[in-house]
């Protein structure tokens, strides 16, 4: 573990991989230490946003150093169902990458709960992560240069749901009507660091 200073009011927490990433995220997110009013996960660190009128950085850090996060929890902020049509454009080569066929890669989808570890890349847009390392499957050798809001996707050991139009290298496994970003909802993103998710079949 490595802690940084980061901009005026933040520090900045290096860990080794995501599921250390994940694991002291879970510990500190209920119960953060005093002064800290956001954290923000990604691959290989967490940010602590501080309280820049009153925080302490120094006893912060110490609070970081001193928690015994257990590795492979997960934190734990609600969970979602997002229904998929499994017609994506490149269902039929996951099936043969992974060598599960079209059914076993949706039946491995939906069969086990997702969490998202981080959201990036754009507004909304969470990357979950499972269990099963079968689907861990790379991205597409040529990015499209539009993929559709709602798209349900995989890349590397991540799925994904694409919260607008853009374009993306990810492998499409179906769509959802579920909107993962939408402005006149509080919060706006869905798919929140922590958030279980369930992928369900719909057709």
């Amino acid at each position: 573990m490595r802690v940084l200073p980061c901009a005026d009011s933040g520090l900045l927490v290096e860990l080794a991989d995501l599921d250390e990433v994940l694991a002291l995220y879970a510990e500190l997110v209920d119960e953060p230490p005093a002064g800290v009013v956001d954290l923000v996960p990604a691959a290989r660190t967490l940010l602590l946003r501080l309280d820049p009128a009153g925080a302490d950085a120094t006893e912060i850090e110490r609070a970081v150093r001193a928690a015994r996060p257990t590795r492979g929890a997960r934190p734990d902020v609600g969970q979602v169902e997002v229904p998929v049509v499994y017609d994506g454009a490149d269902l039929e080569e996951v099936g043969e990458l992974t060598g599960l066929g079209e059914r076993g890669v949706v039946e491995a989808h939906t069969g086990q709960e997702w969490t998202v570890a981080f959201g990036g890349f754009a507004p909304g847009f969470g990357y979950l992560v499972g269990s099963d390392e079968r689907l861990h499957v790379p991205r597409r050798s040529t990015p499209r240069t539009k993929v559709p809001a709602g798209a349900v996707g995989l890349a590397g050991e991540f799925a994904g749901v694409y919260p607008r139009e853009s374009p993306g290298g990810w492998q499409l496994l179906g769509h959802t009507p579920v909107k993962t970003w939408d402005l006149d909802r509080d919060p706006p993103a869905l798919l929140l660091p922590g958030v279980r998710v369930r992928f369900v079949e719909a057709t």
